[in-house]
């Protein structure tokens, strides 16, 4: 055997394997294996194999080494996961892969696959996968002599009037042998032969026509009635003839005078008609005569079909010959019928005819696609010319009715090809981009050349695998967040957001925060951000006065292998908050000066004084100051600028004017809330430096205004002490009457009487006790044991004391000594 490789257009290639190489054990006999194999280098690899097998091979024999005729390794079969595909004929042969053979699957019984038609084969397609291939695959069944002549009726009579001349015919049924060739019906033999010899014919369609000839002329008074028996024998090894199927009895009964048979106007008679006609169309009308008078003259028509649908389509008029339907013609079943007629007179004459009906197409028939192999997903990477699908095409019609174009629907990246007759590929066209979509309805619509057209179509849905071919991009090109300062750490400050085009797994996105310093700081110190949902947190809490921005890069990478990834800029912008009090740099406050500023007695309204120069290093209307009096010894002699802190006179200095003047100004910035500073300023109005000496030495005023203060200071104190030791007495006391009842409650076995002592809380304000606490003391009557538990305070964790604050400390040790009596069982709960 020759293979021509994949590589050529066309090679064909003969096998003949002789009788003694192939052997079947069913029948043993001998044949014949023909291998034709045609290869085409159309798109996909394709190619054509022919066997020869008998019928009635044994279920398993061989037909043929598949692997070997095409040219493939048996691995080639498995991986391709080889498959036959066929529309009507898959329960015959089967593919073994592992041994790379066809083998019979089913007994083959020629007779019942195409009955008369000649030569009788199995086409199918031998489909493989990744890459995808097909070949095609014929095989031809061979008959055998399998089946005996048959009559359809074992007895047959005729009325032969005595006065028939010699060599008068009369025709005889055909026997019929479902096998072909020379395996069919070959000759018929007739015994006795003392008054009939018979007599065939060779049709034009390869039938054989036999007839009666009457060789001796008949004697009604010598023998009324004689019996022959007809034998039909085929020409098989060995023959099937002698079966009682294949025999009928000849009864002939010898009438009078009737010396004139039938005669068709001719022999043959031609008709057409066409398929799908209705029931009851005429199709021809034969016509014959005798030339007798009387009852021996009137004729009768018949069909003499056998073993044929001839009588279940046709039927005849009896009396003028008329041939119509009774049935439906289908031109994809029979394209072509033969009517055999009889002729008979009333003296048992008889003649025949035959009338051939020749069936006309019509486009009736729409074509069929059948899907070989396809793809339901193909990724959007895939080359140029990828076949996605196989599709097969089939149209009952023919010629015209039956010749087929196929085109696909527009704006797909998709293409028809074919490769041999009624075949097609569908093969990528352009480059695919699952973005753009993730998914095509291809309908593929088939349509003949008949008129009118018939058409039909299939619609294939195919999606697109993702492949991570886009990085994930950001909403914006760059960020920027504002971020109050003092803020709480972990505080969320914004997020960032990046899509990725691609699907699932590729378009998943994580954010990563790039390594950067910000003032030899790492970045991670300051921000830190959410891997999932870009959230950008502020790891500590800002002070706008040390840093006012900063930047750094965030990464957003997708799931993909490998993964792509793309970065974006954010800039932090710290706002200020009014967090710092402005601070006075003029004039100084040290406390060792007693005046700060002279102003003169002839100082005219207007009189610049002094500046109150002060600074806030907060921003904005954080910063922006204002400076107001507020105390003065005499408010009527000065004022202060409200926006440059510029102290003047507002009227003329006269010489009741106190020598000794104490300005107070506050200066307070535009803060919500604000926040302010207070200066004092000491001015003197005198004309000279010694008379404010002497002004200043006289303390007698100050000191009758210490006295005073002292005092007030001693009575306060002494109040305060007097109220403490009043509510410590009150509290012992409350406390030592509690307990004694409790005692009495514990031997008296009374059920728990709960206790709530007075709240108490910080009244100095000092911040030692921010929250108002609760002593929950609850007695109980079977436990010797003292538990303390403290609870939460509203939103606190940890109960911070003050030292210096002793009053507190005194007021909570004295309730405890009381509850930490030994035969006192009590819960402190603190609330």
């Amino acid at each position: 055997m020759f293979y021509t490789g994949r590589d050529f257009s066309l090679w064909n290639i003969y096998l003949d394997f002789g009788p003694s190489q192939i052997k079947y054990s069913d029948r043993t006999m001998k044949g014949q294996a023909l291998l034709f194999i045609s290869l085409l280098s159309l798109g996909s690899v394709t190619g054509q194999v022919s066997y020869t097998i008998p019928e009635e091979m044994a279920k398993g024999s061989l037909v043929g080494n598949i692997a070997q005729d095409l040219g493939l390794e048996t691995k080639r079969l498995t991986s391709g996961k080889a498959r036959i595909y066929t529309r009507d004929s898959d329960e015959y042969i089967e593919l073994n892969r592992e041994r790379g053979v066809l083998l019979v699957k089913k007994r083959i019984d020629r007779e019942a696959l195409c009955r008369q038609t000649t030569p009788c084969a199995l086409h199918f397609q031998i489909i493989l996968e990744n890459p995808m291939e097909f070949y095609s695959v014929t095989v031809q069944i061979t008959d055998i002599n399998d089946n005996a002549p048959t009559f359809e009726e074992g007895e047959i009579r005729f009325k032969i009037s005595e006065s028939a001349i010699t060599g008068a015919k009369f025709v005889l049924e055909r026997a019929v042998d479902l096998d072909v060739g020379m395996n069919d019906l070959q000759r018929y033999e007739l015994k006795p032969t003392d008054n009939f010899a018979l007599k065939l014919h060779n049709n034009a369609d390869g039938n054989k026509n036999v007839e009666m000839v009457l060789q001796k002329p008949l004697d009604r008074e010598k023998q009324e009635q004689i019996s022959l028996v007809l034998t039909a024998v085929d020409g098989g090894e060995p023959q099937m003839s002698g079966t009682m199927s294949g025999t009928m009895l000849i009864v002939i009964t010898v009438l009078d005078v009737n010396d004139n048979a039938p005669v068709f106007t001719q022999p043959t008679y031609k008709a057409t008609v066409t398929e799908n006609s209705p029931k009851g169309t005429v199709v021809a009308t034969v016509t014959a005569s005798d030339a007798d008078q009387g009852s021996n003259s009137k004729i009768t028509y018949s069909i003499t079909n056998t073993l044929d649908d001839v009588r279940k389509v046709f039927k005849i008029n009896k009396e003028n010959g008329e041939v119509s339907l009774m049935g439906n013609i289908d031109f994809e079943e029979s394209r072509n019928f033969q009517i055999n007629v009889r002729a008979s007179d009333e003296g048992g004459l008889t003649d025949s005819c035959k009338l051939i009906v020749d069936v006309r197409d019509v486009n009736d028939n729409q074509p069929e696609i059948n899907i070989m192999s396809k793809s339901n997903v193909i990724s959007e990477d895939a080359k140029l010319n990828t076949v996605v699908t196989m599709i097969n095409i089939e149209d009952k019609d023919t010629a015209e009715n039956g010749k087929v174009q196929c085109f696909i629907s527009e704006n797909v990246p998709f293409i028809l090809k074919t490769s041999t007759n009624n075949f097609y590929s569908l093969v990528t066209d352009s480059e695919l981009d699952r973005e753009r979509a993730s998914q095509y309805n291809i309908t593929v619509t088939c349509s003949d050349e008949g008129v009118p057209s018939l058409s039909s179509s299939v619609t294939l849905t195919l999606q697109i695998s993702d492949v991570n071919d886009n990085s994930p991009v950001f909403e914006r090109s760059s960020y920027e967040a504002y971020i109050v300062e003092n803020n709480t750490p972990g505080l969320s400050i914004f997020t960032v957001k990046a899509r990725d085009a691609d699907w699932n797994q590729n378009a998943r996105v994580s954010y990563i925060l790039e390594d950067s310093s910000v003032n030899g700081v790492p970045v991670s110190s300051y921000v830190s951000v959410s891997a999932d949902s870009g959230v950008i947190h502020a790891v500590r809490s800002f002070d706008y006065e040390q840093i006012k921005d900063f930047h750094f890069r965030v990464k957003a990478q997708d799931g993909g292998s490998p993964p792509l990834s793309s970065n974006v800029t954010v800039k932090i912008l710290i706002q200020d908050q009014n967090d710092n009090p402005p601070q006075v740099l003029y004039p100084v406050q040290t406390g060792g000066s007693l005046v700060d500023e002279m102003v003169p007695r002839s100082a005219d309204v207007g009189y610049l004084v002094t500046k109150v120069v002060a600074v806030d290093v907060d921003s904005g209307q954080n910063a922006w100051l204002s400076y107001k009096l507020q105390k003065a010894t005499d408010r009527a002699l000065f004022e202060v600028g409200l926006q440059n802190g510029e102290i003047r006179t507002i009227r003329q200095v006269t010489d009741k004017d106190a020598v000794k003047q104490r300005l107070t100004v506050i200066v307070e910035d535009n803060g919500q809330p604000s926040r302010s500073a207070t200066v004092i300023v000491n001015v003197a109005v005198a004309d000279s430096f010694p008379e404010v000496l002497s002004e200043f030495t006289d303390f007698t005023h100050d000191k009758e205004y210490n006295d005073n203060l002292t005092f007030y200071l001693v009575l306060a104190l002494a109040v305060v002490s007097f109220l403490f030791i009043t509510c410590l007495v009150v509290i012992i006391s409350v406390k030592i009457y509690r307990w004694r009842q409790s005692r009495i409650l514990y031997h008296s076995n009374l059920p728990v009487i709960p206790y709530y002592p007075p709240r108490y809380s910080d009244t100095l304000g000092t911040g030692t006790l921010p929250h108002v606490y609760n002593y929950e003391v609850c007695r109980t009557t079977d436990s010797r044991k003292s538990d303390c538990k403290f609870g939460r305070a509203g939103s606190q964790n940890v109960l911070i004391m003050d030292p210096s604050s002793t009053g507190t400390m005194q007021r909570i040790q004295s309730e405890k000594s009381i509850l930490d009596e030994p035969d006192s069982p009590l819960e402190v709960r603190l609330i």
